[in-house]
């Protein structure tokens, strides 16, 4: 049975489109049937995904590989959810949090893919239903990473209600609220001065930007839990709501926003089985020098053994032979 991939990529970017050459020759070598994905995705509020994601076979494919950053992997998510389709991404990026390889990478991940060498990890999603005024109905969309309620106008913070679980806890002015989910959590959350969470904890985050308020710290429920933000009436002006920096819908005073776990997770796929903390520290670039635990003794023994092998050549250059192998004398002498 042919197996079949679909590229997803930026197009505008010249080593995308070399990158994109290179992929499709490694996939065709390796007997994939290629899809190229060439169409702009929705930005509207919601999930108007459908016939797209027929048109562009994604449900007959095995994987989804995005050539790109996080942005490229987020759009990409646009057409995969609600599929069960795992996401592949190599990076192009600067950052590339959710990418599970390097450009320089880009033939052993095929290799891989074509041997099924990889697992597929299931990250949440949120739930994001919208009720405007003179509205009954609420609106429905999601997001991976977060749902983002912030001032339409630079000059005029917002006035907004918290509550939890159905339960008000607070009000205050502020530029906006970040509503995240694990995966979330070193994006716009973690810019905003929110935790970074394991992506294996099942919770939501909210995180006020820029709140004038005694009270507004960064909050973590648990995954029963239902976040709401109304746009109070005092509002000095409207807000918007983007869902994963694309989606977005305005909000008038008077709006209100729930969040809760959605029942559609994205589906990652992983080559590396390295721990989240490796990850973190080579993303961010972070310090490690002085840490005396494991990764210190793997650096210690890794520098013996080098040791070991410079002593041995150096003891067999000083030898006769010059260290060359010789053939057994066959009378045993």
């Amino acid at each position: 049975m042919t197996r079949r991939v679909l590229i997803v990529t930026h197009g505008g970017r010249p080593e995308a489109v070399v990158a994109l050459h290179e992929a499709v020759k490694e996939l065709q070598d390796a007997g994939f049937e290629v899809g190229l994905h060439d169409d702009d995705l929705a930005e509207t509020f919601g999930d108007h995904m459908a016939q797209l994601r027929t048109r562009e076979g994604v449900a007959e494919s095995e994987v989804v590989m995005v050539l790109g950053g996080d942005g490229t992997i987020l759009r990409a998510a646009e057409l995969t959810h609600g599929t069960g389709v795992p996401l592949l991404g190599v990076n192009l990026g600067h950052v590339g949090f959710l990418a599970e390889a390097e450009r320089e990478g880009l033939h052993a991940a095929v290799q891989r893919l074509a041997a099924h060498d990889y697992v597929v990890e299931e990250r949440g999603v949120l739930e994001v239903r919208v009720t405007l005024p003179g509205e009954d109905e609420p609106r429905v969309g999601w997001a991976l990473n977060e749902a983002t309620v912030e001032k339409a106008s630079r000059e005029r913070m917002i006035e907004v209600a918290i509550g939890v679980d159905g339960r008000p806890l607070s009000s205050f002015g502020c530029d906006g609220v970040v509503m995240s989910t694990a995966t979330g959590s070193t994006a716009h959350a973690f810019s905003a001065g929110g935790p970074i969470v394991w992506p294996d904890v099942d919770a939501m985050l909210l995180v006020p930007l820029a709140a004038h308020a005694l009270f507004a710290r960064p909050l973590v429920v648990g995954p029963s839990s239902t976040f709401a933000l109304e746009l109070l009436q005092r509002s000095a002006g409207p807000g918007v709501l983007t869902c994963d920096g694309r989606r977005r819908i305005d909000l008038p005073a008077g709006s209100r926003v729930e969040v809760r776990r959605g029942d559609s997770p994205i589906r990652l796929a992983r080559l590396s089985t390295a721990p989240f903390t490796d990850r973190l520290v080579s993303k961010f670039s972070l310090p490690v020098v002085g840490w005396r635990g494991r990764v210190a003794e793997d650096a210690a023994e890794a520098a013996r053994v080098a040791r070991q092998a410079a002593t041995a050549a150096v003891d067999a250059a000083k030898r006769p032979d010059g260290g060359r192998p010789t053939a057994p004398d066959p009378k045993g002498e």
